[in-house]
């Protein structure tokens, strides 16, 4: 089935505008692949170097040019929840490559943080540069010309978009990424944000808290809510990146496992030495990206992707903006309630038909190219299925089920919560922006107040305990961006602002920060272009001065003329706090060269 001709009409626009870079990296892609192994072209004593810790037999085999050899890079440590079930994934990659006549290697470790746990602290300044580090720390475990493929073992919110950067910079090699999957379910989101809200107020206290934290947060897996780890998985199956059914399948099981085994194998099947041969610079192109994009619109994924989607494409040449992304969101419905836009979570979304059902529906909706190559062959549409295992412990699928198995959590196309996927840009005199309404009530999508400015979370943190905060009001907190701090999340000013917006006031929010995949019930005009530090309107703003956010007319306005505007001068802000402990004097040359959020805010 053709895609809608809108969604054509978009791709085709981007394709026109990638033209230039596009074809350049496809020449570099094509003057890198080989027929056989690149380390045939290494001198002994690089080869020795590259084999020294191997086995007899994968010595031999790796001294030869007919044997594939698999990259395994992976984001393992055994702090975070996510990345913790990795710790197992090598031998059983290694033991299925042997399986399959290969051999495999861990190419190199990423490295892995959790915004869960530095939100609000001075290591979230340096989180978004963290996607970056891990697209070259990829490169660097790959520069031994020693792989014919490459497996990516990684899951959170930066992890995975600079894993797909570092994979497309080489981008000769097929890319497989293997998902560990989310936590079981554990205290009920809904309640979790009650008790946060119950503790902002003063009403309950630390240890109550942290009880019903550790009762959310409780094992090994991803975080179950639908933000940007998640996110992350729904994007790598659309774009045909996981093997089919492989995003939300819990950690620690027969079925996890055997989609391990069959991952590693399969990288070893398309490699330029077998018939399949499927470099992941040449699969993944404009159409993928629009899928990816059409995805996170329907399940009213992570705003971080607004940011990430932008480099990931760049990186294989693709110009994708804010523009389209906001186009396709007018063309997608809104098909999943998952929290923080419902009261489920991902493991009900995958109960209730998953990544399978929303695939079959979206492609028989024609809002997904179908006809796309991933790294199970030719066409999406294998992947409208269901994976379960057979009686010999290998995985087996089944068509995705015809109906929903909870429409209050997955919504066939023709019954969607909602006729677009809820992610628009805002433009007006204070700059362009992102807003996610998908979890924001209708009668709350236009917010016009006076200004109340601030320079961190932390200040408004502290009005609020003052009690200035008891009225309407639209907080500006800037100099938040890429070039002033790393543009942490802004995470922690969701219970507040949800506070005072339960209370009966009318508030919003407006940064050039970050909110995170879990942006919620409270308007947030986010990812403000250009941020303060850049000269952007936002750092002219006054307490006092009346802001309007529309998000159904799409406009970001403080309401004073253009004249009054350009007259006035740029708020001075002291950074210097920003620039050093918890490592932040290491990423000095990161803030100075970021881009702009719009452009993906990277340093490449």
């Amino acid at each position: 089935m053709s895609a809608d001709k809108r969604i054509l009409e978009i791709t085709d626009r981007i394709r026109e505008r990638s033209k230039p870079t596009r074809e350049a990296y496809l020449e570099r892609v094509r003057q890198a692949a080989s027929n056989k192994p690149k380390r045939s072209l290494l001198g002994c004593g690089n080869l020795a170097h590259g084999f020294a810790a191997c086995g007899p037999a994968e010595k031999a085999d790796l001294a030869g040019d007919v044997v594939p050899n698999l990259g395994i890079i992976t984001s393992y440590n055994d702090m975070l929840s996510a990345h913790q079930p990795y710790e197992t994934f090598p031998q059983l990659i290694k033991q299925a490559a042997r399986e399959a006549g290969g051999v495999a290697q861990v190419a190199s470790g990423v490295p892995a943080m959790c915004d869960g746990v530095t939100q609000g602290f001075a290591g979230m300044e340096l989180s978004l540069f963290s996607r970056d580090v891990i697209a070259m720390a990829t490169a660097v475990g790959l520069s031994h010309d020693m792989f014919d493929a490459a497996v990516y073992l990684g899951v959170c919110d930066k992890i995975v978009p600079g894993l797909m950067i570092g994979a497309l910079t080489f981008g000769h090699l097929p890319a497989v990424f293997i998902p560990a999957g989310p936590m079981t379910t554990g205290l009920p989101n809904d309640e979790k944000a009650r008790i946060r809200q119950l503790y902002a107020e003063g009403k309950v206290g630390r240890a109550e808290l942290l009880e019903a934290e550790s009762k959310s947060y409780h094992g090994p897996g991803t975080c179950t809510f639908y933000g940007t780890a998640n996110s992350n998985q729904m994007l790598m199956e659309i774009m045909g990146l996981h093997l089919p059914g492989a995003s939300f399948i819990n950690p620690g099981t027969p079925l996890r496992d055997a989609l391990t085994k069959e991952a590693a194998k399969r990288a070893l099947a398309i490699t330029a030495l077998g018939n399949e041969y499927t470099p992941v610079g040449e699969m993944i192109d404009e159409r993928s990206i629009v899928n990816g994009v059409v995805g996170l619109n329907a399940t009213g994924g992570s705003t971080n992707h607004t940011i990430h989607l932008i480099a990931m494409a760049a990186a294989a040449g693709i110009a994708l903006t804010w523009r389209d992304i906001a186009e396709i969101s007018d063309l997608v419905p809104l098909l999943a309630r998952v929290y923080p836009n419902g009261l489920a979570d991902v493991n009900h979304f995958h109960a209730a038909g998953g990544m399978g059902f929303l695939i079959r529906e979206l492609l028989d909706a024609g809002l997904l190219h179908e006809d796309v190559r991933t790294v199970w062959g030719e066409g999406l549409r294998p992947y409208a299925i269901e994976p379960m295992l057979d009686d010999a412990g290998n995985v087996a699928r089944q068509p995705a089920p015809e109906k929903s198995g909870d429409e209050k959590v997955l919504a066939p196309a023709t019954q969607a919560f909602q006729p677009t996927g809820g992610i628009r840009v805002l433009t007006g005199n204070i700059g362009n922006a992102i807003i996610k309404i998908s979890a924001v009530k209708p009668e709350r999508h236009v917010v016009e107040a006076p200004a109340l400015v601030f320079d961190s979370q932390a200040a408004l943190h502290e009005a609020f305990k003052a009690g200035k905060l008891d009225r309407d009001f639209i907080a500006i907190i800037r100099f938040q961006g890429p070039k002033a701090n790393g543009m942490p999340e802004l995470h922690k000013l969701t219970t507040v602002l949800g506070i005072l917006q339960d209370r009966g006031h009318r508030v919003a929010l407006v940064t050039d920060g970050r909110m995170s995949g879990a942006s919620g019930k409270v308007p947030s005009a986010i990812h403000v272009t250009p941020e303060a530090l850049d000269g952007g309107p936002i750092g002219k703003i006054r307490d006092g001065d009346i802001v309007r956010l529309d998000a159904r007319a799409g406009t970001l306005e403080v309401l004073i003329s253009a004249a009054e505007l350009a007259g006035r001068e740029m708020d001075k802000v002291d950074l210097s706090g920003n620039q050093f402990g918890t490592g932040r004097e290491l990423f000095a040359a990161f803030r100075q060269f970021a881009g702009r959020a719009d452009q993906g805010a990277s340093v490449f």
